[in-house]
């Protein structure tokens, strides 16, 4: 919010610069994030007075001046506005003068006539909204006097929190000052001469659903005349970043910014008549196939839920965020009525998003509304609006509910705060500093219930007789109801920096495993192995969810939770793309991989830890996956090699080091041939077990069918993916190690060349050989695969390397040869394989 200190001053003692007030503000949580000086770009902009006003020897649409500025020879000027005359006071750009926005003046000649300057209107020094006239000063200003020290502003930018909506004024602003500097806050005038016809006869209000419109204060001024503000109201609501409009209109913001309150002003012409004749206004919710044109000419479609302010012809305003053009105030209202209500501030949010029509009046009424504010805001808009525009103001009011709630007390225990702050303040120094905001207090005799907890879970706890303090909370306040608001308020008007530093007094807790130990570790290992690890959105688009929506459900890791449950769709979702939580990892690491390729990064390896989401009736449940996804040269070409693409022994690779990394087994693999998202020549379901023979690890491996990286408009030849269930990925510490000791005798290594029908799996083979292959055999490693001659087409050699070794002796070759004999004939009859010679 833009606080201009000229406007601010009129409402409270202002003695300290701008710059520690705003560091008073700030440490009261009222953040200033800027400091905007205005006038310091009027360079050589100085006061000066009309001595003659003459017609342009040359120009009929130009007159020549001379002006004084009280020292010096008279300057020539020639002007083109017509609101000039001989003895008034204006503002003269002498030349070498610099306005807002680097204009620079110089001595000009215009039409034969030589220009000494130049005389300013107040859209050039953006003072006002004027632009056709010169701005006309006070007979009695100084001559020759600079222009910033007569307008020149202070405006201090001052973030005000969400809970604060009382703050978003400058009254609020006042308090805050107040309550800093223990100086009076002076309310503006609200009291307003209506001597006009009864309001009764002229103006009916009817609200359909109270929960929506709690009260509505409707007013009426007749005889208007419609017309620019005073200059002074146009250069405050400048300063506080409102465009002036006219009187009428400037009268309402005024209100807004100067009391927190917005209002809404209706021509009353424009306004559908009861039988009675009266202008009849309804509150209520839009109806199928309503639409309106709003003040910014655009025509909408309204939503059944967008509450509005109607006449008996439809609607004429969407409530709490815009007006409607129809009904705006022209050159040509000369009758007005003001609308100053309190709306739901759910149903403002709501109405503003989804029209995209955020504003400051409904950035107000989002926050909540004080009661009050709407009789005020009423009588201070008809103040104005009869000082500025003219006209009477109608004889009382149209109040829907001029019951205005009685503050709210909220009962503290002082000892309490004390303990909460750390601090020693005592009761009484705690009651003199809430009342500086406004919070009366009077200590409690007999027992009282405190509430320390509200909302949907609301808490009290009973304080002995003598222990507590009432606070009575000003209607202004909303934001304080319970014991801890107290302690905020007590804490914030001491001073932040007053509480002193203290270091807990109990004993810290001894050491702790952490609980995502596993989780780290690998991402790390990960990470080590040059794969990249992304974060990405769990909301994603329905697409997304169709097209990479597994149909293989794999158990599973021990301890995790089961991928089950249909989509859950959020209800008022920012935008289509995050519509749906998601149901895995595939599809968004695919994105991942789509836009870093868009960008010209062909060589992607990414992998991420994320939860997947689903629906079981009317449950939700979540389970954490580590997701993979690599595509482009997993190992880049170098002086002794090629680039080599990724495939999908490399995905097993990275399954294998993770495997390593949680204290499980080797990964197996069962060939996977049927699900749609991956190709079905290369695609498996891995798992892993540990020491105890749980299920570690499992998941599916594979490249993504060809049909889906068309579709997505991949851009890339193959895409490997992985999708993995982990244990302990959802939170576990890593397993105990388990020391081996070294063998003191050496090992004996045998290669093995089998050779197998191209549809035997590798892992069968291997399984084959470990149970042949007795109690010293330690390994075995696939390290080679060969296809072609002397081999049949349908064959092919895998080579293992096996390595034996006994713990307490040296092997001899007669053992060793004997284990190669018997691996030999279970690979004959377990898989119909040979050894290759």
């Amino acid at each position: 919010m833009r606080v201009p200190l000229s406007w601010l001053a009129e409402l409270v003692e202002l003695e300290l610069t701008p710059e520690e007030l705003a560091d008073r503000l700030t440490m009261l949580g009222m953040e200033v994030q800027a400091i905007e000086r205005r006038g310091t770009d009027w360079s050589d902009v100085v006061v000066g007075e009309l001595l003659a006003v003459e017609p342009h020897p040359r120009a009929d649409r130009l007159s020549l001046t001379k002006v004084t500025i009280g020292h010096g020879a008279p300057l020539q000027i020639v002007c083109g506005a017509t609101n000039i005359a001989a003895g008034q006071r204006v503002p003269v750009a002498l030349p070498g003068a610099v306005l807002p926005g680097g204009r620079r003046i110089e001595r000009a000649e215009k039409m034969g006539v030589t220009s000494e300057g130049m005389l300013c209107s107040g859209d050039e020094l953006g003072l006002t909204a004027d632009a056709d006239g010169i701005l006309i000063l006070d007979g009695e200003t100084q001559l020759g006097r600079p222009l910033a020290e007569l307008y020149g502003d202070t405006v201090l930018d001052v973030d005000v929190k969400p809970n604060r909506g009382d703050a978003l004024s400058i009254v609020g602003i006042a308090r805050e000052v107040a309550a800093s500097t223990g100086a009076e806050v002076r309310l503006p005038a609200t009291e307003v001469e209506d001597d006009g016809a009864p309001v009764e006869g002229l103006v009916a209000v009817e609200v359909e659903d109270p929960q929506l419109c709690t009260r509505f204060v409707g007013r009426h001024v007749g005889g208007v005349t419609i017309g620019p503000s005073p200059d002074d109201v146009q250069m405050r609501l400048i300063a506080a970043g409102v465009r002036p409009v006219s009187n009428v209109v400037d009268a309402s913001n005024y209100v807004m910014i100067e009391l927190g309150k917005p209002i809404h002003t209706f021509d009353a012409a424009a306004v559908g008549r009861a039988a009675a004749g009266r202008a009849r206004i309804v509150v209520r919710t839009a109806r199928p196939g309503e639409r309106i044109e709003t003040l910014d000419h655009v025509v909408r479609e309204l939503h059944p839920d967008t509450l509005l302010i109607a006449d008996p012809g439809g609607p004429i305003g969407i409530a709490g965020v815009m007006g409607g053009a129809a009904s705006e105030v022209s050159e040509t209202t000369t009758d007005v009525i003001i609308e100053s209500a309190v709306f739901d501030p759910v149903s403002i949010r709501r109405t503003a998003f989804h029209y995209g029509l955020r504003s400051e009046a409904s950035l107000r009424f989002e926050k909540g509304q004080e009661q009050r504010l709407a009789r005020l805001g009423a009588d201070r808009t008809a103040r104005l609006i009869h000082e500025w525009a003219g006209g009477s103001v109608a004889r009382g009011r149209v109040d829907t509910n001029p019951d205005e709630p009685a503050p709210r007390t909220v009962a503290f225990r002082p000892a309490r705060v004390d303990r909460l702050l750390g601090t020693n303040l005592g009761s009484e120094t705690q009651r003199d500093l809430l009342r500086r905001v406004g919070i009366s207090t009077e200590a409690e005799a007999r027992p009282v219930t405190i509430p320390v907890a509200a909302g949907s879970a609301p808490e009290a706890v009973e304080a002995p007789a003598g222990d507590a303090v009432v606070a009575t909370i000003p209607t202004w306040r909303r934001d304080i109801e319970i014991e801890a608001d107290i302690a905020e308020e007590v804490a914030r008007i001491h001073g932040y920096e007053a509480v002193p530093g203290r270091l807990p007094s109990t004993p810290m807790p001894g050491w702790r495993p952490s609980p995502l130990a596993l989780r780290e570790a690998v991402r790390e290992a990960l990470v080590g192995a040059g794969v990249t690890e992304a974060v990405t959105y769990a909301l994603v688009s329905p697409r997304l969810v169709a097209d990479f929506a597994w149909s293989v459900n794999p158990p599973p890791a021990t301890g995790e939770g089961a991928r089950e449950g249909g989509p859950i769709t959020v209800t008022n979702p920012l935008s289509a793309d995050h519509a749906i939580l998601r149901h895995s990892l595939v599809g968004s690491l695919t994105q991942v991989v789509a836009g870093n390729v868009r960008h010209g990064r062909d060589d992607v390896a990414v992998f991420e830890v994320g939860k997947g989401y689903g629906r079981v009736a009317d449950e939700t449940v979540e389970w954490w996956r580590l997701g993979l996804a690599l595509t482009g040269a997993f190992e880049p070409a170098a002086w002794n090699r090629p680039a080599r693409p990724a495939d999908v022994d490399d995905a097993k690779g990275l399954i294998e080091l993770v495997a390593g990394v949680i204290g499980a087994g080797r990964p197996t693999y069962m060939a996977l041939t049927d699900e749609p998202i991956l190709h079905p020549g290369r695609s498996a379901l891995a798992s892993a077990s540990d020491r105890a023979g749980r299920l570690a690890l499992s998941g599916v491996v594979g490249e993504l069918h060809p049909r889906l990286i068309e579709a997505w408009d991949l851009r890339v030849p193959r895409l490997i993916v992985a999708e993995l269930s982990v244990a302990g990925l959802g939170g576990g510490g890593l397993p105990s190690v388990e020391f081996e000791a070294v063998s003191r005798f050496p090992a004996v290594e045998r290669d093995l060349a089998v050779v197998v029908d191209e549809a035997v799996p590798a892992a069968d083979v291997e399984s084959a050989i470990r149970e042949a292959g007795g109690e010293n055999l330690r390994s075995v490693v696939l390290f080679d695969l060969y296809r072609g001659r002397p081999l049949a087409d349908d064959e092919r050699s895998l080579a293992f390397r096996l390595r034996f070794e006994a713990p307490d002796r040296t092997l001899t070759e007669v053992e060793v040869e004997e284990a190669i004999a018997t691996i030999s004939g279970a690979l004959g009859h377990r898989v119909g394989g040979r050894i290759r010679a």
